[in-house]
């Protein structure tokens, strides 16, 4: 129990010092997507998280605001912003999402949580157990590849995450959201 607080107390540290030390850049997103597309600049929307309690997850909004709200596999380049592209490819939309950290919504490392209306993904994830942990910022699934086109194999993707979670594994899908080499050895670890 002990250990647990001091690991959560260290995440929320790194969590806050994160945003503080991206908080200038952020400003500066949040500026150029104003000047771009108008207010608001963050996006704020209902997904589900552990035990399929309804959680709001913020980021910073890389979509124009006309754009339905659905899986962004689903949309075309059309829906982004000129901004968006970059924003995206750096993961800078993300950082907002360690304020749900700090809430405790979200984890760092998990399966991402999913929107409402993806009833398939919903009904895969039950059947494999996959809503028993909180849901995380980036997991093994997006690391690997896949996005929530394909349900049935995410859940699969997911449930292998959680069969083999550990520190250091969750070390390597942290450094894979940035970087090609912890990819290929988790690819390589779990021969998908």
């Amino acid at each position: 129990m002990i250990q647990k607080a001091i690991i959560r107390s260290f995440r929320n540290l790194i969590c806050l010092i994160g945003l503080i030390l991206m908080f200038p850049l952020l400003v500066l997103i949040g500026f150029i997507i104003l000047i771009e597309d108008g207010a608001p600049v963050f996006f704020v929307q209902d997904r589900i998280g552990k035990n399929k309690k309804n959680f709001r997850i913020i980021k910073i909004r890389t979509l124009k605001k006309n754009t339905p709200h659905t899986g962004t596999h689903k949309l075309d380049k059309d829906h982004l912003l000129n901004n968006g592209t970059w924003v995206r490819k750096f993961k800078l939309d993300e950082f907002p999402q360690l304020i749900n950290v700090l809430k405790g919504d979200v984890n760092l490392i998990g399966p991402r949580p999913g929107l409402l209306v993806q009833d398939e993904l919903l009904k895969e994830r039950s059947l494999k157990g996959i809503y028993c942990i909180k849901p995380g910022i980036t997991g093994l699934a997006q690391i690997l590849g896949y996005d929530m086109s394909n349900p049935k194999k995410l859940a699969e993707i997911d449930k292998t995450y959680i069969i083999n979670k550990s520190m250091y594994i969750d070390v390597l899908i942290l450094l894979g959201t940035f970087f090609q080499r912890p990819r290929e050895q988790l690819k390589l670890k779990f021969k998908i």
